[in-house]
């Protein structure tokens, strides 16, 4: 009998889910109860008030300066030896570990990596775009499904201004520089002004759905990766998953990372345990095995490279690991969080053309610059 619990807290994802709960079956030492929340929720509810009440969080890395300032999380750093975590690090897939680590502490573990990267349908698209000109054309036709809820509109923003070379600011000052701001604004506008309003309201998720039930669009050219959807069996139709195309010529880089760590709270009665699972969850032993056979979508290099695992789902891991190896990474100051959702409306003015290029841009370096007051 399994005399510790812990409870833990994830996203209701099936790929967020799932794993997680098949994990805490297989390991031995402890029991953990996973709850879960919806993925908007994942992707703005305060890790702090969620860390008064789990031992055990699933979190995306731009919360780490905020959890940060507020002492929510349990650093690995006071727990785990350094093998431990070089291991773990020279194991992640780009810089999904890296990312977790803020102001000298490790403060999760990737357990999911994920980058946008691109899906389509391979029996209306027969092989991936490679440029941005090719998406214009696609969504000229009406082929294009996009997510543009918040924060996705601002990802896009983000991937086009690293992928031409000219990657948005993580630290104080101006977000982009004014010209390249527009540049990257009239880039979204020529896919935009096609695209169903109905767009502004769905996420990756809505949109995966939409890619795979209906016969109307064939390609996302960015979208987070959710390896469900590459299995032929998951929905009325297979979506592959590739490299991003390109509206710059140094290839698929600059693609905004994504992807989840597992943290512990600083609050949890048995840290000891809990940092323990989480350091199984994340290695490869977990993530290539257990992990990965129930939807997972490991974090861990060695399961990404491994063949059985690629099988599992339609090579996926395969087909995008070069976008994801020249990913990019977000601003992670306390005050991020509140400019992604501003930055998100702002861009959806933008593309809904209640405001010029000019303004936009102006308006999101004068919000990104104020997100550092106080920090």
């Amino acid at each position: 009998m399994k005399n510790v619990l812990l409870k833990g807290m994830t996203w209701s994802d099936p790929r967020g889910f799932d794993p997680v709960v098949a994990a805490a079956k297989a390991y031995n030492d402890v029991a953990v109860h996973w709850d879960k929340r919806s993925l908007q929720d994942f992707e703005s509810y305060p890790v702090d008030e969620l860390a008064a009440r789990y031992d055990l969080i699933i979190i995306d890395h731009p919360h780490v300066g905020a959890i940060t300032a507020q002492n929510c999380l349990e650093p690995f750093d006071d727990w785990a030896s350094s093998d431990q975590l070089a291991r773990l690090s020279n194991e992640s897939v780009g810089r999904s570990f890296e990312s977790y680590h803020y102001q000298g502490k490790q403060w999760a573990l990737p357990v999911d990596a994920a980058t946008q990267v691109q899906a389509f349908r391979p029996d209306l698209q027969a092989q991936p775009l490679t440029s941005w000109q090719q998406v214009v054309k696609m969504a000229e036709d009406g082929r294009v499904a996009w997510a543009m809820r918040n924060p996705h509109i601002l990802m896009h923003f983000f991937t086009l201004a690293a992928n031409l070379g000219t990657p948005c600011s993580v630290s104080r000052g101006p977000l982009i520089e004014p010209g390249v701001g527009e540049r990257v604004i009239d880039a979204l506008l020529a896919v935009t002004r096609y695209l169903d309003t109905a767009f502004y309201e769905m996420d990756p998720i809505a949109i995966l759905d939409l890619l795979a039930e209906e016969q109307t669009y064939a390609v996302s050219p960015f979208i987070y990766l959710y390896r469900g959807y590459a299995s032929p069996a998951y929905r009325s139709h297979q979506v592959r998953f590739a490299d991003i195309p390109c509206i710059g010529r140094s290839g698929p880089i600059g693609s905004v990372l994504g992807g989840t760590g597992i943290a512990v709270s600083a609050h949890c009665a048995h840290k000891q345990e809990a940092m323990a699972f989480a350091l199984w969850l994340a290695s490869a032993e977990c993530q290539r095995t257990v992990y990965a056979e129930h939807l997972g979508q490991p974090g861990n290099a060695l399961a990404w490279s491994d063949e059985k695992v690629n099988a599992q789902a339609g090579n996926a891991y395969f087909d995008t690991r070069c976008t994801l190896e020249g990913s990019w990474v977000r601003p992670r100051h306390a005050g991020y969080m509140a400019f992604q959702e501003e930055g998100s409306e702002i861009l959806a003015n933008a593309c809904r053309q209640s405001m010029t290029p000019t303004q936009a841009t102006r308006q999101l370096n004068e919000r990104f610059m104020a997100s550092f007051e106080g920090v």
